[in-house]
Parts: structure tokens; sequence; C-alpha cells
């Protein structure tokens, strides 16, 4: 009985099973008799624990952390949320971690900037009825966003470059994607895409998807938060994969990026890029402009994978 409410517990029981006097009680159990005798004046908060509740089932995955932040965005002041969340019992279970990579590696050095390289691999589940299906994640390393989630039954080479071409043309392209050897990523449809658009494809040692580490981390979050909590049926898993991207891009707060989201961190790398690559706009402004989280300028290298 080291807590207080334990120690309340137990002069209670011993006043009410052995009819002992309060002072009694407490001399057994080594409990103070103000604090048995202390009543709370904080406010209940039920509105705060209903709202806290109704957050943590719509997101079941989502720890204290990324609960805070969504409240915060509300405007919840209160300090008092992770008291909250441990009495609630709000607690996200865990799951069996895999076993980790063992040993270094040398990391690929690009650009601190939106489109310096791309991650693409495949997420394999199945239907409600059984059947599976597999679906080609495409994600940004630097801005940790998603650019495109494909679900299909099955894909070829051939739409895997369409689909590489239809995110390029819309977001630009990429100065490198990294991938590991499946056959759609190696056959000649995809190399030959890769001759026309001019873009460095780099693929991971066999065995070691630790080398692509930034998709795969996408692709546990995805599992875990989507995959693993919904039901697919064949016609609505495309509106449903589609739904969930959109709010990890502009909604779900990214524990890498100090809890922005990806689309507000991308904006923010592709705005100080846009004014360091203009010194013009440097020289009217009379306060520099603010650098990405950890960028110094866009020129900067970063470690990635």
């Amino acid at each position: 009985m080291l807590g207080p409410a334990a120690k309340r517990a137990a002069v209670e029981h011993l006043q009410a099973f052995m009819s002992l006097s309060e002072r009694r009680a407490c001399s057994i159990v080594g409990a103070d008799r103000k604090m048995v005798r202390y009543h709370s004046s904080s406010p209940p908060d039920v509105a705060l624990r209903g709202r806290l509740r109704e957050l943590a089932y719509e997101r079941r995955r989502f720890g204290y952390r990324r609960l805070l932040v969504l409240l915060r965005r509300e405007g919840e002041p209160s300090g008092r949320i992770y008291r909250l969340y441990r009495e609630e019992a709000l607690t996200v279970p865990k799951r069996r971690a895999r076993r980790k990579a063992e040993g270094t590696r040398a990391p690929i050095l690009v650009k601190a900037r939106p489109n310096a390289r791309w991650s693409l691999d495949f997420v394999h589940h199945r239907f409600a009825n059984g059947r599976r299906f597999r679906i080609l994640n495409i994600v940004d390393d630097i801005a940790k966003e998603c650019l495109g989630t494909i679900p299909d039954t099955s894909m070829s080479g051939r739409r895997v470059a369409r689909e590489l071409t239809a995110i390029a043309e819309r977001r630009g392209k990429p100065g490198m994607i990294v991938s590991d050897h499946s056959t759609e990523f190696t056959c000649n449809a995809v190399l030959a895409w890769c001759k026309d658009a001019a873009i460095y494809w780099h693929f991971n040692a066999p065995g070691k998807p630790m080398q692509n580490d930034f998709v795969e981390s996408f692709n546990g979050r995805m599992r875990d938060e989507l995959l693993n909590e919904t039901l697919f049926f064949e016609l609505d898993a495309r509106a449903k994969i589609a739904n969930w991207v959109i709010d990890y891009n502009l909604q779900r707060p990214h524990s890498s990026l100090r809890y922005l989201t990806p689309a507000a961190y991308a904006a923010h790398l592709t705005a100080t890029d846009h004014r360091l690559r203009n010194p013009d706009q440097l020289r009217r402004s009379s306060v520099a402009p603010p650098a990405p989280l950890g960028v110094q300028n866009p020129e900067t290298l970063t470690a990635t994978g």
C-alpha cells in the first residue's frame, strides 16, 4: 500500500470490518489522518474525460502524446490529460515486437527537401472473404508523406510504372527511389521507365528490409492503425484506405516531425527552400526565415536509410 488511494481503502476496511477508530486504523496502515480525510476540490472533468475517450476509441492505436496533440488543436489548455488518460485505462496494448537488425551500415545522403527520395514497398492483407490483396505504398522519406497507396489483387511492373508516372506528374520527379528486389520493381518495364525518366533506382541488399526503414515504418503504422482494425470488403477497400491516407497526411501528428503533420512539414520545407533560393526576398525581409526542423539550408545533406 504505497499510494494514498490504497491507504484510504485500507483504513475504510479496518473501520468497517474491525470497528477500529480512525486513529487506530491510520497507525496500523501508516497513513496520515489529514491524507485520509482529504477530499479533492478539483472539478470532475466530465466533458474532458468524455472527449478523451471519444478520441481514444476513434483512434485506438494512438497513445497519450498524439491524443494530447489532438486536444491541443481543439484549444484544450488542461495539464491533467495524462492523469485522466491513466485513470480512464486508455493505454494502448503493446504487441509483440519483432527482432531488430544488428550491426551498422552506411546511410544514403540526400538533400533535406521534398522529393529527394521515395521509398516503395508492398503490404499484404486479406478481404473478409479470405481473398488476398496487396497494397503498393509510396512514401516521401524526407517529409514522411504518403504519396500513394494502390490496393489491388495483382499488380504488374507496367502498372507500377503508370502509377509512378501519375505521381511524378502531380508531385514532381524524385531524386532517388528505393525498394527491395520484388519482381514488380526489377522487371523490364520499371527499368525502362527509370531510364526514360532519368531517375536513379536503389535496390536494398537481399534479405535486408531494414535498409528501407521509412516505408517499413509506414507499413507498420498502416497495419497497426488500419489493417488490423478494419474489416475490408472488396467494394469498399479502396475508399477506406484512401480516407486513412488523407487523415495520415493532413491530421495525424508525426512524432519524428515534432508532432507536425507530414503535409504541414512538406509545405514548410518547400516554402523555406523557395525563400533560400530567392535571395532578393531575404534582403527585403527584416527577419531571417525559419529553417526546417534541424535543417540549415536546402542543400544540407541528410542521412536517410
